[in-house]
């Protein structure tokens, strides 16, 4: 019990820190996907700073439509500004031949957008939602936001993902449990050419998962094979005959030539696991 209320006082504190640290920048725009990290940090940007806070949302190839309706609505009822910065990744040159450095060359180009898009109103302090834990694993996007000086509050505040939606749920954010998000586009292996055809392919494969009631999903493109990733509690059902049949004409419906089951179930990055086995 004492060590919850002293977490709990240390997310509080880091709160309070983060607050601080938002009024300090003045008016900010808040790189805005509706994911949990980006959300809390909407909110709270939102408390501190009232009117001088406006979200920015990409619409972009890699961004599916189920998360540009979320953004919406929830500046809506929230009553936050929003703009909209529309934004072609797949015109990023080297972006389609999915190098290792893949998400470097996207993450430049899309904050020079979003950098555009807060300038035409007049504000200039870009903030995105990184969080303490988003130093691990193989992230180049983050070279880019550094390049850019573009500011990452809820790492500098010291918040893990954790305290993110323990803060969260106190806030009643609905995102206080939503499931870790990546951009579509890292669903392919690297050296596999991405195309606006197989962005949608994967959207269509990951929403009807979604819509089949598994509570993380990630389909991971090897040419024609779709790979299927959900947490390992969730692979009994996936493989149940019935599931299989509905999964496989869905998946092929959309475009894959083949379905495949991952057995060793749902991992963030598992697309780096080849890049560690060459480095090794």
């Amino acid at each position: 019990m004492e060590t919850w209320q002293n977490d709990r006082k240390k997310a509080y504190e880091k709160l309070d820190a983060l607050k601080s640290n938002l009024k300090h920048l003045g008016k900010i725009a808040v790189a805005f996907s509706s994911g949990v990290d980006s959300t809390f940090l909407l909110k709270t940007a939102h408390e501190a700073l009232g009117d001088g806070v406006l979200a920015v949302t990409v619409h972009s190839n890699s961004f599916p439509a189920r998360e540009q309706k979320e953004a919406h609505e929830f500046c809506m009822r929230e009553g936050i500004r929003q703009a909209v910065c529309e934004f072609d990744e797949l015109a990023v040159p080297g972006f389609c031949q999915n190098p290792p450095n893949r998400c470097y060359l996207c993450k430049r180009e899309l904050f020079l957008n979003i950098q555009k898009t807060a300038g035409a109103y007049g504000v200039s302090n870009i903030v995105e939602g990184s969080n303490l834990d988003d130093q691990g694993d193989y992230r180049p996007g983050m070279q880019a936001i550094t390049e850019l000086g573009i500011i990452s509050p809820l790492k500098d505040a010291g918040l893990t993902k954790e305290e993110i939606r323990f803060l969260s749920k106190e806030y009643g954010l609905p995102t206080w449990d939503k499931p870790s998000f990546a951009c579509l586009s890292s669903r392919f292996a690297y050296g596999e050419t991405i195309t606006r055809e197989k962005l949608r392919m994967v959207e269509t494969a990951e929403q009807y998962l979604w819509n089949q009631g598994f509570s993380q999903v990630r389909v991971r493109v090897h040419g024609t094979v779709a790979r299927i990733e959900v947490p390992d509690a969730e692979i009994s059902r996936l493989a149940v005959r019935e599931n299989r049949a509905g999964i496989t004409e869905a998946l092929k419906t959309a475009g894959f030539s083949y379905v495949t089951m991952d057995l060793s179930g749902y991992r963030m990055g598992s697309m780096n696991e080849a890049l560690e086995e060459q480095q090794n």
